[in-house]
């Protein structure tokens, strides 16, 4: 049982999905701190001049140590309109554009209150569109014990996981031995990030997996997953 305890982020690049993708269980880590500025509230995409960031606004006075499940979004900044105005201006020449655009814009405009809420319900959709069928669990529901490596390896044990998959940075935090010690192989995910077909000039890595969503449709996954290499495109 190969498990990923991974922070939520908002639409996500193509590396998170390929560790959804790897997994057998996927879990949100959504009771750690929210960050400000960070991958939780916010992505890129491609635009004519380059890269374009989409940021969601969060209720931060007074709460700078709130957790990522607590995260209010601020609606009283016009930002779902500009995000969905700049999505539309920079994919609408897309192949696949009008496949996915109306339910991205719907969810958007669903006014969720947590950014949580936001951030999971455009995972799953774009999971979905994906073919990923792994399933989600919340690290907030498992009621895990301990701090750093020793929570994680707790979440491992509450989900019968005989493999943990993260992210190579882990390296630099994670107690092997520990997880050893509880029988817990320890894997890290080195993404080879592909080149795929895409608008605005010469290719741009490491934006929303929705730049490859609307340049390629079904033959998303298997371009993200390096199944399919872009000269077979």
């Amino acid at each position: 049982m190969r498990i990923v305890i991974l922070q939520p982020g908002y639409i996500p690049w193509l590396g998170f999905f390929d560790q959804l993708h790897r997994a057998d269980i996927f879990v949100v880590y959504d009771d750690v701190q929210y960050t400000r500025r960070d991958w939780r509230s916010r992505n890129r995409i491609k635009a004519h001049s380059g890269e374009h960031w989409l940021s969601v606004p969060v209720k931060n006075h007074g709460k700078f140590d709130q957790l990522i499940k607590d995260a209010e979004i601020d609606y009283s900044q016009k930002w779902t309109r500009k995000h969905l105005g700049a999505i539309s201006t920079y994919y609408k020449q897309a192949p696949f554009f009008e496949e996915y655009f109306p339910q991205l814009e719907s969810l958007l405009n669903s006014s969720p209150k947590l950014l949580l809420e936001l951030d999971l319900q455009l995972i799953k959709e774009c999971a979905q569109w994906l073919g990923i069928t792994t399933p989600l669990v919340l690290a907030s529901t498992l009621n895990a014990e301990g701090r750093s490596s020793e929570r994680l390896i707790s979440i491992c044990k509450k989900l019968a996981a005989t493999d943990y998959l993260t992210g190579k940075a882990a390296q630099s935090y994670l107690d092997e031995k520990l997880f050893s010690e509880a029988g817990i192989t320890v894997e890290y995910h080195e993404y080879a990030h592909p080149r795929y077909r895409q608008l605005h000039g010469e290719f741009i890595p490491y934006m929303s997996v929705i730049d490859l969503l609307f340049n390629h449709g079904l033959e998303s996954l298997p371009i993200l997953t390096g199944r399919v290499k872009i000269d077979e495109v």
